[in-house]
Parts: structure tokens; C-alpha cells; sequence
């Protein structure tokens, strides 16, 4: 009967974190990380834009006016 151990080894060069599999996990690790920041600091923008026109309520609504007059003379 075979020594069990034998087929849990892995073959040489096939370890995890060797060869080119491991800068492309990297690399992709870093790519999602980046997305990751990404997405939290729009979403903080987001946020601190609804509560500063919650708060100056009147300089939001002339910065709608003036975005929608401009909106209205763009030409496609």
C-alpha cells in the first residue's frame, strides 16, 4: 500500500507563492485593494456632499440652478 504522505506533497516548482502565479496574485491583490480604497472614498465624497448641502442648503440649490443652466446650453 502507498505511503499516504506521498500524494499531500506537492511536486517541486509547484508550491504556492513561486513562479509567475504568485506576482499575478500580487498583482491582483494589489488591483483590488486600490478598487477597494477607491470605492470608500467616493463613498465618503458622496457623503460629505449630501451633508454639506444639508447644511448650506441655499448654495446647494444655486449650484443645482447652475448646474442645470449648463446642462441646458450644452450642446451634444
Amino acid at each position: 500500500m502507498p505511503d499516504r504522505d506521498f500524494y499531500d506533497t506537492p511536486s517541486p516548482g509547484k508550491e504556492p507563492g513561486t513562479g509567475r502565479g504568485a506576482e499575478r496574485s500580487t498583482e491582483l491583490d494589489r488591483e483590488a485593494e486600490r478598487r477597494r480604497r477607491r470605492a470608500q472614498f467616493l463613498r465618503d465624497l458622496a457623503e460629505a456632499r449630501e451633508l454639506r448641502d444639508r447644511v448650506q442648503p441655499r448654495r446647494a440649490k444655486a449650484a443645482r440652478l447652475r448646474h442645470a443652466m449648463r446642462m441646458r446650453t450644452f450642446r451634444w
